[in-house]
């Protein structure tokens, strides 16, 4: 008699539940892992152009594990900083990497992250062309690349980028002309290019902006009121440590925000100011300073209601100090030194209830005591001023 053995196949029952297990245990798996593939993927290409000797321990890109999701909660052992997640867990909306000393080129695969909104990779040390295809990131609202080491020039693509409020690529080594298209960032309301390459004239800026900052490039030619048309919320303009020539006309002054004007270190050789008494002006701060502004000092600025520092040091001023300066009540900061200013300091400067700190010194001026803090430098030698004096007589 044959003797049958025990089957060691699982029971109908089992059988049965086997997929619906199967289910429960992928869904415990994932659910916390909802990170868009995509994004997933562009993260991961932008860590690895990253050189990895330049990846320390306890920088945030050291806790970007693959093997866990990136927008998986709780975020205890991986991806603990530098990105931010979607309130549902499926999108990267923003990159705020800290100041590690990452170095490497930027992956023009970060364009896969299309719901990124913020992306800030300040002080660190990536280099290369700004990748053109970040313009395809049509949510992007603020790009801060500050001092790091880019090259290249300014992508014309980056106009595409209709939502971005703030542009911040100082302190790199971009080079070139500033592209013609840059008006077309209609929303964008601060643009820091400043101590780069860039070469040039200013191009139509966006309507919008409200802060402009472009120091120390090599940006040359007159400053054009086209570039500045329509402009009507810029309250910054910080322009020094360029290669501005000419006559700097007074529609600068009046443009209808305006606080704060620097343009010292520049080649002007003229300043024209305009009236503002028939205007509701804000202009707080003007620095003209380290110039080649020629002429007599701008009885007009003593027009300007708001006006409490001014600076027109070391140009080639020429004439007396009016009077209407020290009457200026706004007026507390007033740089003058470095000129060729003559004649006597009128005495309301040292009137009781006047408080103006600055200088005065380095001038042709007389009756200026030492004594006063206005006074303290010295003035230039008397044959000195006399051959000035002798050619362009004041």
């Amino acid at each position: 008699m044959i003797m049958s053995m025990p089957s060691s196949s699982p029971s109908l029952p089992l059988l049965m539940y086997l997929p619906l297990l199967l289910t429960l245990i992928f869904l415990t798996s994932t659910v916390n892992s909802l990170t868009n593939p995509s994004d997933v993927f562009a993260l991961n290409a932008f860590k690895s152009t990253i050189s990895p000797s330049s990846i320390s321990p306890w920088s945030c890109l050291a806790s970007w594990n693959f093997s866990s999701d990136p927008c998986a909660t709780p975020r205890t052992t991986h991806f603990i900083c530098g990105i931010t997640c979607s309130a549902d867990s499926t999108r990267v909306i923003a990159i705020t990497l800290d100041p590690a000393g990452y170095s490497g080129p930027l992956s023009s695969l970060i364009s896969n992250l299309s719901a990124l909104n913020h992306l800030d990779l300040s002080e660190n040390s990536f280099y290369g062309p700004i990748p053109p295809s970040i313009s395809s990131i049509s949510t992007l609202q603020t790009l801060i690349l500050r001092s790091n080491s880019f090259s290249g020039g300014l992508p014309p693509s980056l106009s595409a980028l209709y939502n971005l409020e703030t542009l911040d690529i100082s302190r790199n080594a971009l080079a070139g002309f500033l592209p013609q298209t840059l008006a077309s960032l209609s929303s964008l309301k601060v643009l820091d290019l400043s101590f780069n390459g860039f070469v040039g004239g200013i191009p139509k800026l966006p309507r919008n902006l409200g802060q402009l900052a472009m120091k120390g490039n090599y940006l040359s030619g007159a400053l054009l009121e086209t570039s500045f048309q329509g402009l009507n919320q810029l309250e910054v303009v910080e322009l020094s440590s360029n290669k501005f020539r000419g006559v700097l006309k007074g529609w600068l002054f009046l443009l209808p925000s305006i606080q704060q004007i620097d343009l010292a270190n520049n080649s002007l050789t003229s300043v024209e100011v305009g009236d503002a008494k028939a205007t509701m002006s804000d202009l707080v701060a003007v620095d003209l300073g380290y110039n080649q502004i020629e002429g007599q000092l701008p009885v007009n600025f003593a027009t300007y209601p708001s006006l409490s520092a001014l600076s027109i040091r070391y140009n080639r001023l020429l004439g007396g100090i009016p009077w209407e300066y020290g009457k200026k009540w706004s007026l507390r900061r007033l740089f003058l030194d470095g000129n060729f200013l003559n004649g006597k300091v009128p005495d309301v400067f040292f009137s009781n209830g006047v408080s103006i700190s600055g200088s005065f010194g380095d001038n042709c001026l007389v009756g200026c005591p030492r004594s006063q803090q206005l006074c303290g430098q010295k003035q230039k030698s008397a044959s000195l001023c006399k051959r000035v004096y002798r050619k362009r007589p004041y």
